[in-house]
């Protein structure tokens, strides 16, 4: 038979049918499975490479999430009609699959591995990156590429004050936290949230309900791995040999805790360049690999760090565990955009710019799910500038893309609604220099410039980062890590929110996982940083949004018409509206539900083309009085527009003051004159005079 080897799996997850189907496509892979969860389909796959790459010091694993737009039954928005590049959201689920497989393969192999998982079909109410995360680890699993997992992830909601597991389309809209929590049997080893203000006991609730519901599913791959599971291929380490290790310890070990003994990143930096040379120096005959002997000293280093944070409580810098670097806020920088936020920690710094646009403004999104538009967008910029290396710059890559949604995810809550403040808002973060969560400090920064431009945010946000180091049972969290520590640690726990409650985690591992005890302590580590960083900095840089716009930037008149006078305000052809446009400068946008918002630079502007509206919307009154232009010239009067599509007579004898002998002695066409309704017939004409619109004498 074709496939003999088929085989499926059937168990439910949060009461609906997940069925794992294995033996039947893309066999040539090392692993695969085509996971269904409702109707949402994903093909995972997981391909290893028969031997190392040569020359690299990492494990080099790759991780797709791919969105065919078929699976929503669409076809791309593009002019090629297929799909280009990886989503924004395609990418941060390559992340969010990736980080919780990564530290579950030995850190010692070099074979590259390519994790990807196609979404063929979408169910709303069946999450297609979660069922992309669990099909990942089923088909790793079932592989024979070593891997000390499976994980499971799910989705965990707060709906109604009640925790949810994988809520459905119809929860999501009501819901007041979005989570993915990722596990092992043991431990959880991956949380990425955003958060409507969600108190931190509540959060750490969530957080074990997700767990124990992973639990359930990890035992389910358990089971399929066990009847079809692959064995495991063994592979070239690249351990750093023993005797290499002792040897250059010995001899370079009280070097190294010198050069690492300093606040400062370049005269760190500076102190390794020369301990590493004096390395080579002495080692470049015996050991030839210079690869290897960077890995060895790379080691040593994570040695000598660990060392002192577990066992003399001691922190490369000198600070206490629960200390913050020294911190700066400065808002208005930059005189000619919207909004400016300038926030420092330690080496850190990170400038934030606000842009406000029309609505109009809003970013369109061509995806599978059924978000169409973004209102609100933070980019995130890391130049190669900020870490004082040389680098020309392509482009964000996948790291810049996470880092700006992160900070995106974490202010989304408290951003008003565009009834509130009727504006497109753009955030960019420019990161000047690095030395330990950037992303914590684009979200203070960009707090900063939403107040500064006068954005009126509900509260102000902060974020801060917690580090681990483990050692068996031993564990120690410490607050705001800087870069040497987040590369020798074991957890880069990022959390932000405003003094009532949690708006964003990211939770990246390089062990196996957290217990209970390390999240609950990053918790009140980052707690209580978040209140000093707002209270002590933040706040005394600028403590609410300003009243006033910049003068550079469009101020918003909105109104709401009649929908069915909409057509009398774009015109036939949209030749009233463009004429209102390029009369007044003004920027016009018109709902379907009657909404009208004019942006202009200039006040008065806007409020000429919202004179300009009402007059074409609102039924002329009997004694008003509007600005006209004439139109044609009888040997009776002359006809008046007094707004478009409104035309009235101004007869001979309403001219003037005085007695007129002909039209044209007084106006000619083109004129704008001043003209006052004195009657509305009940045929609807309506008559005008020039005369009752004089100033009077």
């Amino acid at each position: 038979m074709l496939f003999e080897n088929a085989r499926k799996f059937e168990t439910t997850i949060a009461g609906r049918p997940f069925v794992v189907e294995t033996g039947k496509l893309a066999q040539l892979a090392n692993g695969s499975c085509l996971v269904r969860y409702g109707e949402t389909v994903v093909l995972a796959t997981a391909t290893a490479s028969a031997k190392p790459r040569d020359g690299i010091d990492f494990f080099p694993m790759s991780v797709d999430y791919e969105e065919k737009l078929y699976a929503a039954g669409k076809i791309p928005g593009s002019f090629m009609k297929r799909e280009g590049k990886p989503s924004e959201k395609a990418i941060l689920t390559s992340r969010v699959i990736d980080r919780p497989i990564r530290p579950l393969f030995p850190k010692d192999m070099r074979n590259d591995v390519t994790i990807v998982t196609t979404v063929m079909s979408v169910d709303p109410d069946c999450s297609p990156e979660i069922t992309a995360m669990i099909g990942a680890s089923i088909a790793i699993s079932i592989s024979d590429i070593p891997w000390n997992g499976p994980i499971s992830g799910v989705s965990v909601g707060l709906v109604d004050g009640q925790i949810v597991i994988n809520p459905t389309a119809e929860q999501k809209g009501k819901n007041d936290l979005q989570m993915t929590v990722a596990s092992s049997a043991q431990k959880v080893v991956m949380i990425e949230a955003g958060a409507n203000e969600v108190p931190e006991d509540k959060v750490y609730e969530a957080i074990m309900e997700g767990h124990r519901a992973n639990i359930e599913i990890v035992k389910f791959i358990e089971d399929i791995k066990a009847q079809i599971g692959k064995p495991k291929f063994d592979y070239q380490s690249m351990e750093v040999p023993a005797d290499m290790y002792e040897e250059l310890k010995d001899f370079v070990l009280d070097d190294l805790k010198k050069a690492l003994d300093t606040d400062d990143k370049e005269t760190r930096e500076n102190g390794l360049k020369e301990v590493y040379d004096k390395v080579f120096e002495a080692f470049g005959e015996k050991y030839t690999d210079a690869a290897v002997v960077n890995e060895c000293l790379y080691k040593l280093q994570k040695y000598v760090v660990r060392r002192w944070l577990l066992d003399e409580q001691k922190r490369v810098d000198g600070r206490d565990m629960d200390q913050i670097r020294p911190l700066a806020a400065e808002v208005g920088l930059l005189p000619r955009v919207h909004g400016s936020g300038l926030f420092t920690r330690g080496q850190t710094q990170v400038l934030t710019i606000a842009t406000l646009a029309p609505l109009s403004e809003k970013q369109r999104i061509d995806g599978i799910d059924d978000e169409t538009e973004k209102r609100y967008m933070h980019h995130y910029n890391f130049p190669s500038y900020s870490v004082g290396e040389t680098k020309p710059s392509r482009g964000p890559g996948r790291r810049e893309i996470g880092h700006g949604a992160l900070a995106e995810r974490a202010l989304v809550p408290v951003i008003p609604s565009d009834e509130e403040f009727p504006y497109t808002i753009r955030l960019v973060s420019e990161v000047l220099s690095s030395n330990g969560s950037t992303s914590q400090g684009s979200i203070c920064g960009s707090t900063l410039a939403l107040m500064d431009a006068g954005v009126p945010i509900k509260k102000p946000v902060a974020g801060i980062s917690c580090g681990l180091v483990t050692e068996g049972e031993r564990w120690l969290t410490f607050t705001d890590i800087q870069g040497i520590e987040d590369f020798f640690g074991d957890m880069d726990f990022k959390v932000a929110g405003t003094k009532d409650g949690i708006t964003a985690i990211q939770m990246d591992l390089k062990i196996d996982g957290l217990t209970p005890e390390i999240i609950q302590s990053a918790f009140e580590r980052t707690h209580k940083a978040r209140m000093y960083i707002l209270d002590e900095v933040m706040l005394k840089a600028i403590d609410k949004p300003r009243e006033e716009l910049s003068k550079y930037a469009p101020k918003m008149t909105t109104l709401y018409i009649d929908p069915e006078k909409i057509r009398d305000v774009i015109g036939s052809g949209g030749k009233v509206i463009q004429k209102i446009v390029a009369d007044t400068g003004a920027k016009i946008d018109i709902e379907d539900s009657g909404r009208v918002m004019i942006a202009a630079v200039d006040q008065e502007s806007g409020k000429m083309a919202e004179r300009i509206i009402r007059s074409i919307v609102d039924d002329p009154e009997v004694g008003a009085v509007y600005m006209g232009k004439v139109t044609r010239l009888m040997t009776f009067g002359a006809f008046v527009e007094i707004a478009p599509g409104k035309e009235g007579l101004v007869h001979i004898s309403k001219l003037d003051n005085h007695r007129v002998e002909k039209v044209e002695d007084v106006v000619s066409v083109g004129d704008e004159i001043m003209v006052k309704v004195t009657e509305i017939d009940d045929k609807g004409r309506i008559n005008l005079s020039r005369k009752d619109a004089l100033p009077k004498n």
